[in-house]
């Protein structure tokens, strides 16, 4: 729940209080008020804003997720489909793009205005599989080349998982991350 609030607004709208607070106290000389609120409230305000130039907001899910696939993912889902589903759905900072280092590693992102943008996610049962669909707008980056990638992303995501990829629309791309509960490398690692 408190990866969905942005931490920038947060202080933003805390260093903005105590600063009007500092402001109000000068003018009425609270000195003590005055301090709080000059020496606390500007650095807050400040790192606020740092924060809110820094931030990545949360993919969003571009459908509901039926009860019948939240709990394929509870039984189903891999670590790493946990963790990825996770971390594209809170804020981040610092980062240009979600998933950016890992479109690198893979080879599919060229450059960085070239770099396929992670617009939506969804879950889905697979051929009764729970799947994690990465839905990504990749107008430079050709289904070929994604398909040619295929076997070094399970590689990446694994083990215990299969990529399916798929192009929907022209320029759109979804990565399907499906759960494989039965196979060989996941018993191997339970």
């Amino acid at each position: 729940m408190f990866r969905q609030i942005p931490l920038g607004g947060i202080l933003l709208m805390v260093g903005s209080v105590l600063t009007v607070i500092g402001f109000i106290a000068y003018f009425q000389e609270r000195a003590t008020l005055n301090l709080v609120g000059f020496f606390c409230g500007i650095p807050i305000l400040l790192g606020g804003l740092a924060l809110k130039a820094a931030e990545l907001e949360p993919v969003p899910y571009s459908r509901p997720t039926a009860l019948a696939v939240l709990e394929r993912r509870q039984h189903q889902a891999t670590p790493i489909q946990k963790q990825l589903r996770q971390d594209i759905t809170r804020y981040r900072y610092g980062q240009q793009a979600h998933l950016d280092e890992v479109l690198e590693r893979l080879g599919l992102s060229p450059t960085d205005e070239e770099r396929p943008v992670l617009a939506g996610l969804h879950e889905d049962d697979i051929d009764g599989n729970y799947g994690l669909v990465l839905e990504f707008r990749s107008p430079h980056v050709p289904l070929s080349l994604w398909q040619e990638k295929q076997a070094r992303i399970e590689t990446f995501f694994g083990p215990g998982v299969r990529a399916q990829i798929q192009q929907p629309e022209t320029d759109r791309i979804e990565l399907a991350l499906v759960s494989q509960p039965h196979s060989p490398s996941s018993q191997q690692e339970g």
